[in-house]
């Protein structure tokens, strides 16, 4: 598909966007600004009273922007985990480690007390009532992170926090700790689980609904190989068309929002989602380039070919859905509720910065898995096979 005129506006607006640059006054033909705004951090300052924090899990990938931010805020902060994922990772930082397993064994969490729980790996609900044995009657507020996965009709746009959720299929054991039950069930198991927290909760429970997450640390490459293969410059596979809607949230955002929601006690269900503002697929995929010098150049492949290649939506292309059918609403969910209540974004410009950054510090064999594709992305080997049969198309006029 040629750049045309409003792809080529649109791609300079997301290079601005992801800098940092929205809802900056446009300027006209020739006037020159006095400087380019700089997008900085605020400086985090302490909280106003300290808490006594128990994260469950904690080194994985949003967890320890949890554990990082937490800290810089003045709280106290305790793990708990089976110390597999970087064991020591915040040895002399945290209050204390306490090693377990939501499956079987979470007596290290006996007569243990603390003002917030933040719930992160928990996809069974027997892991809810695993680690209910102990804490329930001993926090006094348990925040659970869970999934817009459990959404049953992804076709609805504008998904909220009422929209009807997923119903665990018949002759399956909610309470299963079997990994195949719980990978082949995640959205109904998810739903269940939200609502065992509420139950072992009552009044003091806050469950948060994330959309994709990105950002350093994420190994499932599902951001991860758009930074990867841009940075490699050439041809670049893009999906169906440049306005198509695109949602995620940086990790960071995710849990400096966490903890602020524990900070002001803010209890209820929340959609977790980002931007601000509608991004488009081109605008994301225009904003991680101006970030490198690669000169990556895209070929955006209408989605019925890109079907009969075989190319998967999500999978091989990954953030991108199809935005229409059963995944409609897929990239346009709803997250006022949790915006009006202070969850703020980063922009684009520094999430694909520091994505990029992180990947080229991951050792080699994981930096060629991904551009291989061998987690998710199409791989540079397929992506090839894929724009050659197209430009073929295209040449023959079909």
């Amino acid at each position: 598909m040629a750049t045309n005129r409003r792809t080529f506006i649109k791609s300079v607006t997301a290079v601005g966007s992801a800098i940092g640059l929205a809802g900056v006054p446009r300027l006209a033909l020739g006037q020159e600004a006095e400087s380019e705004p700089v997008w900085t951090p605020k400086p985090v300052g302490k909280a106003r009273v300290p808490l006594n924090i128990l994260i469950l899990g904690g080194t994985g990938f949003t967890g320890p922007e949890q554990v990082e931010y937490a800290i810089a805020r003045g709280h106290r902060v305790t793990l708990f985990n089976r110390n597999k994922t970087r064991p020591g990772a915040f040895k002399g930082k945290v209050a204390e480690e306490l090693v377990g397993d939501l499956n079987n064994d979470t007596s290290a969490l006996q007569g243990k007390k603390f003002d917030v729980v933040i719930d992160n790996p928990t996809t069974a609900p027997a892991w809810v009532r695993n680690a209910a044995k102990h804490l329930a009657g001993n926090v006094k507020h348990y925040i659970f992170v869970s999934t817009t996965s459990t959404y049953s009709d992804q076709s609805i746009i504008g998904l909220n926090e009422n929209s009807p959720t997923v119903v665990l299929r018949e002759g399956i054991d909610p309470y299963s700790v079997d990994p195949q039950v719980i990978g082949g069930n995640y959205g109904g198991l998810k739903v269940l689980a939200e609502k065992e927290v509420q139950t072992q909760y009552p009044g003091i429970w806050t469950v948060i609904r994330p959309c994709l997450i990105v950002g350093p640390l994420d190994r499932t490459d599902r951001f991860t190989w758009w930074p990867a293969r841009i940075d490699k410059g050439g041809e670049v596979l893009a999906p169906d068309k440049p306005d198509d809607p695109c949602q995620f949230i940086d990790s960071r955002d995710l849990a400096e929002w966490t903890v602020r929601v524990a900070e002001a006690q803010e209890f209820g269900l929340y959609n977790a989602i980002g931007p601000t503002h509608p991004m488009t697929v081109s605008e994301m995929l225009y904003g991680v380039k101006a970030g490198t010098t690669a000169g990556a150049r895209f070929t955006w492949v209408p989605w019925d070919f890109l079907q009969e290649q075989k190319v998967r939506p999500w999978r091989d292309m990954t953030v991108w859905q199809p935005p229409y059918g059963r995944t409609a609403g897929y990239q346009r969910r709803d997250s006022r509720k949790s915006i009006a209540k202070g969850l703020t974004f980063r922009p684009l410009a520094v999430t694909a910065k520091d994505t990029l950054d992180w990947h080229k510090t991951r050792p080699e064999q994981e930096k060629l898995a991904t551009l291989n594709g061998e987690i998710n992305g199409i791989g540079l080997k397929r992506e090839a096979e894929v724009l050659a049969a197209w430009h073929a198309k295209v040449k023959a006029g079909q």
